[in-house]
């Protein structure tokens, strides 16, 4: 699996063409003691901020997805996966959604969203709710999805949806053997 928010991290790095964008764009004050970016001050720049945050993704979005498409061509170069998994939040967002054949999604009623996110994230209702707000909708991104992850139960009942559809890819007939064992 390639993780785009781990990729996002990687972008960030000391050194990097975005880590010095988003130092030229968003100043100094964003920067760590270690010279890092710093996450949280970085984000007091830009939630809440629209052209802020347009400004921010149009420096690490087309970065994020050089590294995507960079592991790609690896694990299809090595052969060492028959499926890759992109998991992406703003996969629409980003338009990333060519990268792959299939867009899964995964959905959750907005009132579920706020209640899970302040008990995780210890965060206040009304920032959680502007960052939804933020987000596209549960239908904008069904009417745009190949499969439609429904995550308002248990954990157990979002796993059994993404075992049935996986089990659909594995056994499809185009579906490739597994690369031979390495000794």
């Amino acid at each position: 699996m390639i993780d785009a928010d781990v990729l996002g991290h990687r972008t960030y790095e000391p050194g990097s063409p975005t880590h010095a964008q988003v130092v030229a764009a968003f100043g100094p004050d964003v920067l760590a003691a270690d010279g890092t970016i710093d996450r949280k001050a970085l984000g007091g720049k830009v939630f809440g901020k629209p052209q802020e945050l347009k400004k921010l993704t149009d420096i690490v979005w087309p970065a994020i997805r050089a590294l995507a498409e960079d592991e790609i061509a690896k694990v299809r170069a090595a052969g060492t996966a028959c499926v890759i998994v992109l998991e992406a939040a703003v996969l629409f967002e980003a338009g990333w959604q060519d990268l792959g054949d299939e867009v899964w999604v995964n959905i959750v009623d907005r009132a579920v969203a706020i209640a899970r996110a302040i008990q995780r994230d210890r965060l206040s209702q009304s920032t959680v709710e502007s960052r939804l707000d933020a987000q596209l909708s549960n239908a904008e991104r069904i009417a745009r999805a190949d499969v439609i992850i429904d995550n308002n139960g248990t954990p157990e009942a979002m796993q059994a949806q993404l075992r049935t559809h996986w089990q659909r890819i594995v056994d499809a007939p185009s579906f490739p053997s597994p690369p031979p064992a390495t000794a």
